[in-house]
């Protein structure tokens, strides 16, 4: 981890571990740790542009071919939107 921030909580004579575990959580909160490690967590790379471009010709290909069997009669609009995976 490049930007690392340490957090260090130090127990009190007379704290109970409950209390140590929220006084560290809320100065993990302070320093914005949480929201930062939710947001790494799920990194996805970039893609190229190419790789964008072409996924999107692909998309609109399949668009245009459901719409053409739509006209046909080859499929009903109507049982494709009730039916789930």
């Amino acid at each position: 981890m490049v930007n690392a921030t340490r957090v260090e909580v130090r127990r009190g004579k007379n704290e109970s571990s409950a209390s140590l575990i929220r006084r560290f959580s809320r100065r993990a909160q302070g320093l914005n740790l949480v929201r930062m490690m939710r947001k790494k967590r799920y990194y996805e790379r970039q893609k190229s542009k190419n790789v964008d471009h072409m996924r999107a010709l692909i998309k609109g290909a399949r668009k245009m071919k459901y719409n053409e069997d739509v006209k046909l009669g080859k499929i009903d609009p109507a049982a494709a939107r009730g039916k789930k995976r």
